[in-house]
């Protein structure tokens, strides 16, 4: 997505150039005290360099990516106080529940700069809640859809040839990931089709738990692995239906790209993920494979609700999610804080 972000900001209208002048990550993902105290420091060395650095190039808006507990804008919102210029977040969040324990200090940094932002982009209706409910005065909360790095949409899939193929993508990892690859083997049990395939794309280090976990249904699943991106573009156009929980999911590009190739897709109704399906025939009750393995059977034996579902999805994405749409939002946006 952080690509995604820069080349739509990259196409604003005001004919600002957009710049990625630091690459410092200020994530803490473990709750180290220690590990913390180092990352404020390096980022007050980066700060210094980075005011050193505008001197010469005289910046007009500052944009982060990601700002929350556990990675805090610590650099961006220094960087925008000291040279007074407009600080802009994308997916930021607010978490007050997280003021107390091991990352207290940089979940009350990533508030503070959420509260100082003159904008911030929120992705999902979730997001939204906590930023409204805390919006510093004259701050705006700006709906940014997440989208895909392209104008278009790539071919529509052919149909035929495609019968009771299932696909699914994602990293295999441990925690939320391999749950929903635990989920999805739990739903294949209960599926009334009797010819089914499924691929699974993805790897990491979880790969021996997933490879575990779909042992039992012998050659009717495969593991191909990590694919390139052309790879991953053929593997929407062959599948009839994908696949995916999105336990804990922000919101899961997987969703916008199978929906952009026409694949319909079977999802659990989670926050987050809602946003970015088109058909309500999509979303099954959260921890209930029976009812995602029902939906499945219907898209696969029903060419009709199939189709409609297809074409469902192309037209959402079409309307909300791709790289025009969210350039626009975004310039729009900045021309209100930078001007002309």
């Amino acid at each position: 997505m952080a690509r995604n972000i820069k080349t739509a900001l990259s196409m604003n209208t005001l004919g600002l150039k957009v710049e990625l002048v630091s690459e410092l990550r200020c994530y803490d993902g473990n709750g180290s005290a220690e590990r913390q105290r180092e990352i404020r420091s390096l980022a007050d060395a980066e700060v210094e360099r980075l005011l050193d650095t505008n001197r010469q190039h005289n910046w007009r808006a500052w944009v982060t990516y990601h700002n929350y507990y556990k990675a805090p804008d610590l650099v961006g919102f220094a960087v925008c106080r000291q040279l007074q210029i407009p600080y802009v977040l994308i997916e930021s969040s607010i978490a007050k529940s997280r003021l107390t324990g091991p990352w207290a200090g940089f979940a009350a940094s990533a508030d503070a700069a959420t509260e100082a932002a003159d904008v911030v982009f929120y992705l999902t209706q979730r997001d939204k809640v906590a930023l409204e409910k805390h919006r510093s005065a004259n701050q705006r909360i700006v709906h940014l859809a997440p989208f895909l790095n392209r104008a278009g949409l790539p071919p529509l899939r052919a149909e035929e040839g495609r019968k009771n193929r299932l696909l699914a993508i994602g990293m295999h990892r441990f925690g939320d990931k391999l749950e929903s690859y635990r989920i999805i083997a739990d739903t294949l049990q209960y599926l009334e089709t009797s010819d089914w395939h499924l691929s699974i794309i993805g790897d990491g280090p979880a790969r021996p738990a997933v490879e575990a976990l779909f042992k039992p249904f012998g050659n009717r699943v495969t593991l191909q692995g990590q694919l390139d991106s052309s790879g991953v573009a053929e593997a929407y156009r062959q599948a009839s239906v994908f696949i995916w929980p999105g336990v804990n999911e922000a919101f899961g590009m997987v969703y916008l790209e199978a929906q952009a190739a026409g694949l319909p897709l079977v999802a659990e109704d989670r926050p987050g993920v809602r946003d970015v399906i088109a058909s309500p025939h999509s979303l099954v009750p959260a921890g209930n494979p029976v009812s995602m393995a029902r939906a499945i059977d219907s898209i696969v034996s029903d060419r009709v609700l199939s189709r409609e579902m297809s074409l469902a999805g192309r037209d959402f994405i079409r309307s909300h999610h791709l790289l025009d749409t969210s350039a626009t939002v975004l310039s729009d946006q900045l021309a209100q804080v930078v001007g002309s």
